[in-house]
């Protein structure tokens, strides 16, 4: 099929930011192959959006997100809506509805990111392994139990990393689906099979009520602290004071959610490469100690679930040979820059045995990712555990995409399938 690009018109640039069109992944690649070959670095001017650069090349994201003094997050850190902004701004009297990692910039940055860091690094995910394990092969059960037959977004991929992360943070197994549904109606404010309402307080009412859960769940860790995150984060001190409420809440908003729904967006969409390239299932499941970790970055890189960030320039300067002002934003396009031809070699083929560690899919510098080694580990331990019980799979149905420009992916996978 082949989609009609805009060129020179504001097309473009208005299609872009509408949710909808993040649904249709063969549209959008192909609006950004144009962009990356004919104008990486455009200034866009949508209706009801302060102007920002579109930024689609690799290396012209590497270079923004390479340099945090000239390319900071605050004020603009997700691209959205002005009359959201100034809804937020209106209603609360602040700059942001949540102030996690997200929004910072050093020094803040650098000391809230430092409380969190060493849960996700080598020697403390070395002892959630095992139970990441048993969490892999409790889903892959679940698969069994199905039948055959299952929406694999709405039945597994969901709900395998949420347990992952609620065991990270200690939240009963119970609150659950509280925790799926406000994960949803977060990043999926704009999708009308998940938004909780279209009206513009429906994201801060969403808000709300996360701060209500944390605000309990803080108060009860520093009654009773156990070893979870959660009991870190409601303990911490930056500079000897007690974090303020509105950054605590945000913290946990950003690993709660961040932290599973990305994770699964990409479990999902793996499978769903897989399947429709039953060569590379074949090469994968004949060797999964060969190729697993190169296939579970190529997942990454083939669904980048995160879409965007912003960054704004605070000082004159060029990016890809354009030059920018002091004070304008840049979107940095990440599902682009992990489809550029200069740096994948045939980047529209999925491969698991594709060695280039280049993917920009958790960011660069120093706002990557901090679960990204968390992500790869529960990814490639249910694949691992998948693979082995796993005959075959097919499509049961047509896959959909969530509408949705900043976090994404599948949002229904119909599949059948035949245990071994």
């Amino acid at each position: 099929m082949t989609y009609a690009v805009a060129t020179t018109s504001p097309e473009i640039d208005q299609a872009i930011v509408k949710p909808r069109q993040w649904a249709d992944e063969e549209w959008l690649h192909a609006q950004f192959a144009w962009l990356r070959a004919n104008d990486p670095v455009r200034r866009m001017e949508p209706d009801g959006f302060e102007p920002f650069w579109s930024i689609t090349r690799h290396a012209d994201i590497l270079a923004v997100e390479g340099d945090k003094r000239l390319f900071i997050n605050d004020p603009r850190p997700i691209l959205g809506p002005k009359v959201f902004d100034a809804l937020v701004q209106h209603m609360t009297g602040r700059r942001h509805l949540v102030r996690s990692l997200v929004e910072m910039d050093d020094p803040d940055h650098k000391a809230y990111r430092a409380l969190a860091q060493p849960w996700f690094l080598g020697s403390n995910l070395r002892k959630l392994a095992g139970r990441i394990d048993e969490l892999a092969k409790d889903y892959v059960d679940r698969l069994a139990d199905f039948g055959g037959e299952c929406d694999f977004v709405k039945d597994v991929a969901t709900w395998y990393p949420l347990r992952v992360i609620m065991s990270i943070l200690g939240i009963p197994a119970s609150d659950e689906p509280r925790m799926m549904k406000l994960t949803q109606e977060l990043f999926g404010s704009s999708d009308p099979d998940v938004a909780r309402s279209f009206e513009n307080t429906a994201l801060m009412e969403v808000v709300a009520d996360f701060d209500a859960y944390f605000q309990a769940l803080s108060a009860e860790r520093r009654a009773r602290p156990t070893d979870d995150i959660a009991s870190v984060i409601a303990n911490a001190t930056i500079d000897g004071e007690p974090l303020p409420v509105h950054e605590t809440n945000a913290y946990y908003i950003l690993i709660a959610t961040a932290g599973h729904d990305t994770t699964s967006a990409t479990t999902a969409g793996g499978l769903l490469a897989l399947v429709q390239n039953p060569d590379q299932w074949a090469k994968l499941s004949a060797n999964p100690e060969r190729y697993m970790a190169y296939a579970v970055d190529e997942m990454i890189r083939w669904v980048t679930p995160v879409r965007q960030f912003m960054r704004t320039a605070t000082a004159d300067c060029e990016v890809g040979g354009q030059e920018i002002a002091a004070g304008e934003s840049c979107a940095l396009w990440y599902p682009s820059a992990n489809r550029d031809e200069a740096v994948f070699d045939a980047p529209f083929e999925f491969r698991v045995d594709r060695q280039e560690a280049k993917h920009l899919a958790f960011g660069y510098g120093a706002h990557v990712c901090l679960g990204q080694h968390l992500a790869r580990m529960e990814i490639a331990a249910f694949y691992r555990e998948l693979l082995r019980r796993v005959e075959t799979v097919e499509l049961a149905g047509e896959p959909r995409f969530k509408e949705a420009t900043f976090v994404g992916g599948l949002k229904s996978l119909p599949i059948r399938y035949r245990m071994k």
